[in-house]
């Protein structure tokens, strides 16, 4: 008789952990979604000690934290967050945008273009999730051209600790029909590559982290202001 093997509890953790993270990212569990173990479980389909075990790794990267009376939510957005998780982003970024314009070859820039399309597609389709993939790839070929691993992995984890902020100012872009949120640094940035121009890369990648920060406090507040 041949049975199926049963998937060992560390890769179905994996597993879960993996189908929550992209709900967090995509934005289908938005900041303050509250995470039920019991109703998780049901819906991927497992027990609850792998569902358990995933929050509690969503904890641990600062994704979801613990709410008296709530139990588990997705992290929610506050401004002082907002401000020391850019303020962190901006001494990672522009390091990593000033190293990777001083290194980064012909067919890297061609793949930040090609990702800035996608970005553009993604803008007039209305997919804001899609945008946000693509821009992240455009950055982060520029930043891995640096040649330092360790620093593009902690852009990656500020980008997963922030994806919800980032989405709440595509939000913005999108309601006020703000297009410079997609088309304003990314060309220049592109352009600054190619000619391998440190400085301005520098520059360019701390006025947008700027930029990005006064509109997502923008959408915070406007939040704030709407409820009861």
């Amino acid at each position: 008789m041949t049975m199926t093997k049963v998937a060992p509890p560390a890769l179905m953790t994996d597993q879960v952990f993996a189908a929550i993270h992209q709900a967090i990212m995509s934005g289908d569990m938005p900041a303050g979604y509250r995470l039920r173990i019991r109703d998780i479980a049901a819906q991927v389909g497992t027990s609850v000690m792998p569902v358990r075990e995933a929050i509690r790794r969503l904890e641990e990267t600062g994704l979801a934290e613990r709410i008296p009376h709530k139990g588990a939510v997705v992290r929610g957005l506050t401004l002082d967050e907002l401000v020391h998780v850019y303020d962190a982003r901006r001494v990672l970024e522009v390091a990593a945008a000033r190293q990777g314009a001083r290194a980064i070859s012909a067919a890297d820039t061609e793949a930040m273009q090609r990702h800035y399309e996608r970005i553009l597609t993604a803008v007039a389709g209305g997919d804001l999730v899609g945008a946000l993939d693509a821009d992240e790839a455009m950055l982060e070929t520029l930043y891995r051209a640096g040649g330092n691993p360790v620093l593009s992995e902690l852009v990656r984890a500020l980008w997963q600790r922030c994806r919800a902020y980032k989405i709440a100012g595509a939000h913005r872009a999108a309601e006020e029909s703000d297009e410079s949120a997609w088309s304003l640094y990314q060309p220049q940035l592109i352009e600054a590559a190619r000619n391998n121009d440190t400085r301005a890369a520098a520059t360019l990648t701390e006025q947008s982290l700027r930029h990005a920060i006064r509109r997502i406090q923008a959408q915070l507040t406007k939040q704030r202001t709407r409820q009861p």
